[in-house]
C-alpha cells in the first residue's frame, strides 16, 4: 500500500526557511562585526540577482530556481547583518559616546520612574545633551543612573532633566568564572555605561520632557500598583506575588521565595510569559463574544482584543516571551478575521521573524528562548504523551492533560534551562498541576479586583480572596521546595553538551514518533559524544589546582581549589549572605564542579600569611605589619593585597621578590590607583580586580 502523500513542515510555514538564514545573518554580524560598507554592497548585489530572476523565462526560472532560493537565503543573511548594524547605537552619528569627555556635563531625561535598592535608586536615563569646552552638543543614548539615598531623589519622576557632572563608568563584568554576562545584557539593551550620583553630583533643571503615552503606561502601572496594596490585606510576600502576577512588578518579590518557585519549576508564573497572555487572550473572546452589539461585529472585536491585549504587554514591560505572544495572537486573530486558517508553525516562525526584524538582540533573551521552545514543545508533544493514557473521568483526564502539557514544554526547554540556571526541577508536574491553575484563578481575581475596586465591599472581599489563594500557593511551593529531592542542583553545561543535548532529544523524538532509524542512531552517537565530553571534563575537574581572586565589591573573597574541594579565604558575611554567595560565587563553583569547601586540603599548605598551591608560593596581605629589611628576600610568586592595608610597594620589594601584585576588591579604588602608580614607577606587575575583573590562575593539570 502506498504512503499517504504528506506535506513537508517548511512548505505549510514558509517563514521556518525564512528564519533560520534571518538569524544566522544576525549571529554572523555580531560575532564578525562587518563595516557598514560590506552590509550595503552584501545587500546591493544580492538584491540585484534575486530581481534579475523574474527577468528570465518561466522555464529558465524553473531549472534555476535552486540558485534562486539560495541567493533569497543569502539576501535574508545580508537584510539581517544590516538590521543588526542599524541595530548597535554605538554606529548612530548622535549617540552621545561619540562626543562624551571625561568631566564633561550632561543634560539627562530621567526615561523611567525610580526604582529603590539597598543603597541606592535606579533609574534609566537617556542623554539629551554633552557640554563640554562651552559646546553643548545635541545627542542621544541610554545610561543606568544610581543615585545615593542621602541625595533624596525620590523627588525626581518620569520626564525630569537633571544636569550632572560625574564622570560615567563603562559597564563592565565582573569577571568571575561562570557569571552573569552583564556587559553583554547591558549591550543589548543600547546602554554602556552608568554613574552613581551623590547630592553634589546633580542638579534638576525647570524642564520637562514627557512622552504621553509612556506617561500612560506609567500611571497605569502605578494605579494598578496602589490598587493590590491597597486590598490585599496579606504579608509582603503574598503582595509582591501578586504584583509579579498581574503586571509583572518584581520590585517587591522575597529572593528566597523566588528562589522557592524556580526551584518547583514554577517561575514562570511570577515571570510574565505567554501563559498569562494567553489566559488573556481567552478572557477577552468570552468577553466580547458576550457583549451585545459588539458581538455582531468582527472587526471591532479584533482592534478591542488587540488593542487590550498590547496595553497589556506593556504594561508588563514588553518582556520577549510577552511580545511574542502578542504578535503571535496578532497574526491569529487577524487570520481568523479573514477567514485565514493557518500553520501554528507558520505564526510561530512568522512571529519570531517580525520581533528579530524589531530586535534582532531578542535572539540572546533567555525568556525568547524558553517561550518559543516552550511552544514549539507543546504543539509537537502534547498530543502524543496525552494519547500515552485513556482515562474516562473528566476531572482526572483534566489532570492528565496539564501533565501532558507540563511535560511537553519541559522536553525542549530543559537542556537551555540547565545551560542558565545549573538545575532541573525534579517535581515539576505536581507543582504545576497546583500552581497553574490556582495561578490561572488568581489572575482573574485580580483582574477583577482592578476593575470593581471602586465598589467598596467588592474590593476588600476580592482583596481578602487574593491575598488567600496567594498565601496557599506560596506555602505549597514552599513545603515541596523545602524537600531534599525537589530539585537537581549544581548541574555544568557548555555551549557543546548543550546542543549534543538538543541533538539527542530530537533524535529520540523523531524515532518515537516517525519510527526512524537513522534519527536513533544520531540520538545515540550524540549520546555518546555528550558522555565522552562528561568524562574529559570530569577527568580535568579532578585534577584542577587553581586559584580565585574574586571581585565582590567591598569585599575579601578568594578560593584556593584542588580537585572538586575548595578552601575559602575571605569575609565571613560571604558564607552567611546567600544572595552575595549566589551572584558572585555559586556559579563559578558550579561552572567548576566544587562540591565540598574544607578548611584543610592536602596540596595546599598555611602558615602565617603564605600559602603553597602546587609549586607556587602565595602571599596575603590584609593588614599592615612591621618592614624591616631583610639580607635575603623572600621569593613569592603572587601576592594578594586585601582590605586597605597602610603600606608602599617599594616597601614590599624591599622584603619580597614578586612576580605578581594582586590588589582585590576589598580596596579603595583610590589606594589601587596609587599603589598602581607606584608599581609602574618600580616596573613591577600588577593586577587590579576591580578594573579587570576576578583573577583566575591555574597551576597546573
Amino acid at each position: 500500500m502506498p504512503k499517504p502523500f504528506s506535506i513537508p513542515i517548511w512548505k505549510k510555514a514558509p517563514f521556518i526557511r525564512l528564519l533560520w538564514p534571518f538569524a544566522a545573518g544576525i549571529l554572523l554580524q555580531w560575532y564578525l562585526q562587518f563595516p557598514l560598507l560590506v552590509c550595503l554592497v552584501a545587500f546591493g548585489c544580492f538584491f540585484t540577482a534575486y530581481g534579475l530572476f523574474f527577468l528570465f523565462p518561466i522555464s529558465v526560472r524553473y531549472k534555476l530556481q535552486w540558485l534562486q532560493a539560495l541567493i533569497l537565503n543569502f539576501l535574508l543573511v545580508a537584510a539581517a547583518a544590516l538590521i543588526t548594524w542599524q541595530k548597535d547605537v554605538q554606529h548612530s552619528n548622535n549617540w552621545f559616546g561619540n562626543y562624551y569627555r571625561d568631566s564633561d556635563y550632561l543634560v539627562v531625561r530621567i526615561d523611567e520612574p525610580l526604582i529603590e535598592k539597598t543603597k541606592s535608586y535606579k533609574a534609566e536615563g537617556f542623554v539629551e545633551t554633552v557640554i563640554g569646552n562651552s559646546v553643548a552638543t545635541n545627542t542621544g543614548g541610554k545610561i543606568l543612573l544610581y543615585f545615593s539615598k542621602d541625595s533624596l531623589p525620590p523627588s525626581l519622576h518620569y520626564g525630569d532633566k537633571i544636569l550632572i557632572h560625574k564622570n560615567l563608568q563603562l559597564i563592565k563584568n565582573s569577571g568571575n568564572p561562570g557569571a552573569f554576562n552583564y556587559q553583554h545584557y547591558a549591550a543589548f539593551q543600547s546602554i554602556f555605561h552608568n554613574v552613581f550620583l551623590k547630592d553634589n553630583n546633580w542638579v534638576r533643571l525647570p524642564d520637562k520632557n514627557i512622552n504621553a503615552f509612556k506617561q500612560f503606561i506609567f500611571t497605569s502601572r502605578a494605579g494598578i500598583l496602589s490598587i493590590l496594596q491597597k486590598y490585599i490585606p496579606a504579608g509582603k510576600d503574598e503582595l509582591g506575588i501578586a504584583e509579579a502576577l498581574l503586571i509583572g512588578y518584581t520590585n517587591d518579590l522575597d529572593k528566597d521565595l523566588v528562589q522557592a518557585y524556580s526551584n518547583t519549576g514554577v517561575v514562570h508564573i511570577i515571570a510574565i510569559s505567554g501563559m498569562h497572555l494567553g489566559l488573556i487572550y481567552v478572557l477577552l473572546v468570552w468577553l466580547f463574544a458576550k457583549l451585545p452589539i459588539i458581538n455582531k461585529l468582527k472587526t471591532t472585536q479584533v482592534v478591542l482584543i488587540l488593542t487590550c491585549l498590547w496595553l497589556f504587554s506593556l504594561l508588563t514591560g514588553g518582556s520577549a516571551s510577552v511580545l511574542r505572544s502578542a504578535v503571535m495572537f496578532t497574526f491569529i486573530t487577524t487570520g481568523k478575521n479573514i477567514s485565514k486558517q493557518s500553520s501554528i508553525y507558520n505564526s510561530l516562525a512568522a512571529s519570531a521573524f517580525v520581533m528579530l526584524c524589531y530586535n534582532p538582540y531578542f535572539l540572546w533573551d533567555v525568556g525568547f528562548q524558553l517561550s518559543y521552545l516552550a511552544v514549539i514543545g507543546i504543539i509537537v508533544f502534547q498530543k502524543p504523551i496525552y494519547n500515552w493514557l485513556y482515562i474516562k473521568n473528566k476531572w482526572i483526564n483534566a489532570i492528565w492533560k496539564l501533565m501532558a502539557i507540563s511535560i511537553a514544554a519541559q522536553i525542549l526547554t530543559f537542556p537551555v534551562c540547565i545551560y542558565y540556571f545549573h538545575q532541573f526541577p525534579n517535581l515539576f508536574l505536581i507543582t504545576n498541576i497546583i500552581a497553574v491553575p490556582l495561578s490561572s484563578i488568581i489572575l482573574f481575581a485580580e483582574i477583577a479586583l482592578v476593575v470593581f475596586s471602586w465598589i467598596p465591599f467588592a474590593g476588600i472581599y476580592l482583596g481578602k480572596i487574593i491575598g488567600w489563594m496567594v498565601w496557599l500557593m506560596n506555602w505549597i511551593i514552599l513545603k515541596v521546595s523545602g524537600l531534599s529531592f525537589a530539585v537537581w542542583d549544581n548541574i555544568t553545561a557548555t555551549v557543546t553538551t548543550t546542543w549534543l543535548l538538543y541533538a539527542f532529544v530530537i533524535g529520540i523524538a523523531v524515532w518515537l514518533l516517525n519510527k526512524n532509524k537513522n534519527a536513533f542512531c544520531l540520538a545515540m552517537c550524540c549520546l555518546l559524544g555528550f558522555s565522552l565530553l562528561k568524562v574529559y571534563g570530569n577527568w580535568q575537574i579532578k585534577n584542577q589546582q587553581k586559584l580565585i581572586v574574586y571581585n565582590v565589591p567591598q569585599h575579601q573573597a578568594i578560593d584556593f581549589i584542588q580537585g572538586n574541594n575548595y578552601r575559602f579565604v575571605g569575609d565571613s558575611v560571604l558564607l552567611l549572605d546567600g544572595v552575595l554567595q549566589n551572584f558572585h560565587l555559586k556559579p563559578s563553583r558550579i561552572a567548576l564542579q566544587l562540591n565540598s569547601r574544607v578548611d584543610t586540603i592536602p596540596g595546599i599548605f598555611q602558615q602565617n600569611l603564605f600559602y603553597q598551591l602546587g609549586s607556587k608560593k602565595i602571599a596575603v596581605i590584609d593588614k599592615a605589619f612591621e618592614f624591616e629589611s631583610l639580607i635575603q628576600k623572600i621569593n613569592v610568586d603572587i601576592i594578594i593585597i586585601s582590605k586597605n592595608p597602610s603600606l608602599h610597594m617599594a616597601q614590599l620589594t624591599g622584603i619580597f621578590n614578586c612576580g605578581q601584585y594582586i590588589f582585590d576588591a576589598s580596596n579603595s579604588l583610590w589606594k589601587i590607583n596609587q599603589w598602581q602608580k607606584e608599581c609602574k614607577g618600580l616596573h613591577l606587575n600588577f593586577y587590579s580586580i576591580p578594573a579587570d575583573g576576578a583573577f583566575v590562575f591555574t597551576v597546573g593539570i
